[in-house]
């Protein structure tokens, strides 16, 4: 490349920077002429408030610091709320997918949606313990889950002390002393004998070394603590009995609605296991405390279960209907930003016109919740691609601010007259 050819490429850069510049001085001076000529024909601006440059929400009806030491900068009436206004052309706000929806006046269900375990039904459980010392001589039922039978033998044990009382009961017979039969018949059933075993030992008038004991119910071994040979006291507790015929469900409810369930209400369950199945059922009873870690309440619902399909254990979804709120405004729950300092929404104004708009939201229920201030009914709010809106507002409504810190941090400019020109 010669010489001539990069003196004429410098040049041309330089005739394009000044020219750069001079259209930067052209719009300031003309934005000037603006505010000048604003100010003049209408007098004072009016100031809302004044805010931190930092932080929109640090407010004050006066001039101060802000917390990081800034100058507060005013907030005139005449572009308040326009400072995150985002204005976006109508063929990128189809290419965004952008959704609005309506904001309503509409009466909400609270509808309470947790999650829950089956449990035993606490109504069909025994627990079996002896009421003398013993030995466990032989052991019918050898593992948790076997199913019993009601009259099933489960295991015989031998007691020195029934053995006694046997004797005893069979002497009092002997002698026909009334008292005595009955006060040695009495001791038997306190000892667990059942009135079948001792009708049976006054028939055959033979002491049993080992005596049976039986199951009370269907159901099946909920848990066995026993095995052949053990020695077992009272205090033990040989196993349980489990009737799945009937179950409980237990489900946690959040403590912000707490106060929405109540004894009778109806309720729908699912199981991962059983897609498309509904259990329908109810509010059986409403726990008076709440979990000390999980700070839920506990609520249980009551299922007949003959098939045995709902098995302890089992996660459930549970969904309750606690009735009907007062009629409010609701939007689409996805139409709602969460921050860790407040919510807002991104409102709809038109022609490709949003803004941001602080809220405060209700009860949910489902898809939809409720807003009790900060919007009006038949508002429109951005249900998709709100966020990306939201960002925007948020960083120009920061740079208009930061703008208003310069200008108010800028030095006066001194005035020269006359003499000091020449």
């Amino acid at each position: 490349m010669t010489r001539k050819m990069l003196t004429i490429i410098w040049m041309s850069i330089a005739l394009g920077l000044g020219g750069c510049g001079q259209d930067r001085q052209r719009g300031a001076d003309a934005a000037d002429d603006s505010d000048a000529g604003a100010t003049a024909g209408g007098g004072e601006r009016e100031i809302l408030y004044w805010v931190a440059p930092m932080d929109p929400d640090y407010r004050r009806d006066q001039p101060g610091k802000s917390p990081m030491g800034m100058d507060l900068v005013p907030v005139y009436a005449d572009e308040a709320g326009a400072g995150d206004r985002v204005e976006i052309d109508p063929v990128v706000v189809q290419n965004l997918g952008v959704r609005t929806a309506e904001v309503q006046r509409d009466r909400l269900w609270r509808r309470i949606d947790t999650v829950g375990y089956v449990d035993y039904n606490e109504n069909y459980i025994s627990h079996i313990h002896l009421r003398t010392d013993g030995w466990i001589d032989r052991l019918y039922v050898k593992s948790d889950g076997e199913r019993v039978q009601k009259g099933d033998v489960l295991f015989e044990v031998y007691s020195r002390e029934l053995v006694n009382a046997q004797e005893e009961y069979l002497q009092a017979l002997n002698t026909g002393n009334a008292g005595l039969k009955l006060a040695s018949h009495e001791r038997l059933q306190a000892l667990g004998m059942s009135p079948a075993q001792i009708d049976r030992l006054g028939r055959t008038r033979k002491v049993e070394q080992r005596v049976a004991y039986h199951a009370r119910q269907d159901g099946i071994v909920a848990a066995l603590n026993i095995r052949e040979g053990m020695y077992v006291q009272p205090k033990t507790e040989v196993m349980t009995l489990a009737d799945l015929s009937s179950v409980w469900l237990m489900a946690d409810v959040f403590e912000r609605q707490a106060d929405w369930v109540e004894v009778g209400q109806p309720a729908e369950v699912r199981l991962p296991y059983l897609p498309g199945e509904v259990w329908e059922g109810e509010v059986g009873f409403v726990y008076p405390t709440l979990d000390a870690k999980t700070h839920t309440l506990k609520v249980r619902l009551r299922f007949d279960n003959p098939q045995e399909r709902l098995k302890p254990d089992m996660y459930a979804d549970v969904r309750i209907f606690a009735g009907a709120s007062e009629p409010g405004l609701v939007i689409p729950r996805e139409a709602l930003i969460r921050t860790g300092e407040n919510e807002r929404v991104i409102l709809a104004l038109g022609e490709g016109r949003f803004t941001a708009q602080e809220v405060v939201s209700g009860i949910e229920s489902g898809d939809w919740v409720e807003i009790r201030r900060g919007l009006e009914e038949g508002d429109r709010v951005v249900t998709s691609g709100q966020f990306l809106i939201d960002s925007e507002a948020s960083i120009r409504g920061t740079l208009n601010r930061l703008d208003a810190a310069e200008d108010m941090e800028k030095p006066d400019q001194p005035q020269m007259n006359a003499n000091e020109r020449e």
